[in-house]
């Protein structure tokens, strides 16, 4: 399957909202959905725990305990996916979902994000490395990365603090991916330059485009998600040919909509073999680089028929 030469990305900058119905959260969500389709973009890019939303519905006394959240969410995980598929089938778009937990055996909780088709198929990604938060929440860690093949070309989805480590990408870029998807959730201003930071780091090592969608605002009616700060950024690396500061889009902190850009991956490519700088070819001059291992790295086809 050959990548497409170029897409376009739309990333939100999602405020989270204390939803009193189910109505009323796919209301938002479909609102969301349209908006980010009108923008013309090929996929659209929901933030880390936007699904914690949904822990609203069912009253303080769940929102405001967060093992009543990590449970209650879970169990509407199948129904909140099926949302986003019907999403994604009426508006002809990709979809990254709000990623959530989602149960796993022996009582364990993953946060796990879904890549949706418009044609229903759906692959999904777990974080793999997690927070103090999270640890202390009671999320267990994740896994194995994979490699999503697409219609768009191959994505990969690393879930906000997973981009801060560089040979985690790596593997996914050796694997092939050559865009990127970094939901985020971060308090403070200062999360939200990390997550920045990863994200350009990643896209100028590896020669590919990172893609950022952050919560904001307060929802102080959660414990795990009460204060939230953050931009979406659409990077690349910084190159003449391609763009001189890498940025090829960035939102302004914790205002809510979409930031889109079109991204040319011809450009890219051609960095790899004949850009002012050859990072990607050139990691393994790294003194303990080592060669290329790809181990652990599954490939999910998401291409109907």
């Amino acid at each position: 399957m050959a990548n497409r030469d170029t897409l376009v990305v739309a990333a939100a900058q999602y405020p989270l909202d204390a939803a009193t119905t189910d109505f009323e959260w796919r209301d938002k969500i479909e609102g969301w959905v349209s908006e980010g389709a009108k923008t013309g973009a090929d996929i659209l890019v929901f933030p880390e725990y936007a699904s914690l939303e949904q822990a609203a519905i069912m009253g303080p006394e769940v929102a405001s305990d967060l093992q009543a959240t990590l449970k209650a969410v879970s169990e509407l995980a199948g129904e909140r996916v099926a949302f986003y598929v019907e999403m994604a089938a009426r508006h002809k778009v990709h979809i990254l979902a709000g990623s959530g937990p989602t149960a796993g055996e022996g009582g364990r909780y993953f946060n796990a994000a879904q890549l949706i088709t418009p044609q229903g198929l759906v692959g999904e990604q777990t974080k793999a490395i997690l927070t103090p938060f999270e640890h202390a929440w009671g999320i267990t860690a994740g896994g194995p990365l994979k490699v999503f093949n697409t219609v768009l070309g191959r994505i990969g989805i690393a879930i906000c603090y997973d981009c801060e480590f560089p040979l985690q990408v790596r593997r996914l870029a050796e694997a092939g991916v050559e865009l990127l998807l970094i939901p985020s959730c971060t308090e403070l201003v200062s999360g939200f330059h990390r997550i920045r930071t990863g994200a350009r780091a990643r896209a100028l090592e590896n020669q590919i485009a990172c893609v950022t969608s952050p919560t904001i605002g307060e929802a102080r009616w959660s414990p795990a998600v009460d204060f939230n700060t953050g931009a979406a950024g659409i990077y690349v690396p910084s190159e003449h040919s391609l763009c001189e500061d890498g940025v090829l889009a960035e939102g302004e902190l914790n205002r809510p909509g979409w930031i889109t850009a079109e991204i040319d991956f011809r450009a890219l490519r051609a960095l790899r073999a004949g850009g002012e700088m050859r990072n990607f070819l050139d990691w393994s001059l790294q003194p303990g680089a080592g060669k290329p291992d790809d181990t652990g790295v599954e490939v999910a086809d998401l291409i109907a028929g």
